[in-house]
């Protein structure tokens, strides 16, 4: 589900706050009781880190409880580090044909294409009523075959 990343940073600073979170099964609830964001937030926010088995899920009585796991604390960093914080080394592009260079390589060599143009010297046949169900005969039917 699509939410501000505010309102997750809120919910998961609760969560490693206290612990544990509760929240009531009623999806159109405007406000979380104890934090400042639309309930089914809270709801959905915490689904995905049960589905990655960080917090454990209990339901009773119409209310949602979500349990921090070993897991989840101890995979927690004590300081952020990380991709984001070292600096991205700019390399550079290799450059690109030019457009011209580029349909070239999808060309054939040596090939003629007056040489080709026209009909053929493949005489055509029509054969009526072919692949209808019908038995050919001979002497009924399209053109005469040679």
């Amino acid at each position: 589900m699509l939410m501000p990343k505010k309102h997750r940073t809120l919910i998961y600073e609760y969560l490693m706050k206290e612990g544990v979170v509760v929240a009531e099964k009623d999806f159109g609830l405007d406000k979380h009781p104890a934090i400042p964001v639309p309930n089914i937030h809270v709801i959905k926010a915490l689904q995905s880190l049960k589905s990655r088995n960080l917090v454990k899920e209990q339901f009773a009585w119409r209310h949602y409880y979500w349990y921090l796991n070993n897991e989840a604390t101890l995979k927690r960093p004590t300081r952020p580090e990380g991709a984001k914080t070292a600096k991205r080394v700019d390399t550079a592009r290799p450059s690109s044909p030019s457009a011209d260079q580029s349909r070239q390589e999808y060309r054939r060599s040596g090939y003629d294409k007056q040489g080709e143009v026209g009909a053929g010297s493949a005489q055509p046949q029509f054969r009526g009523g072919y692949g209808r169900g019908r038995q050919l005969d001979n002497n009924r039917g399209g053109a005469e075959q040679q």
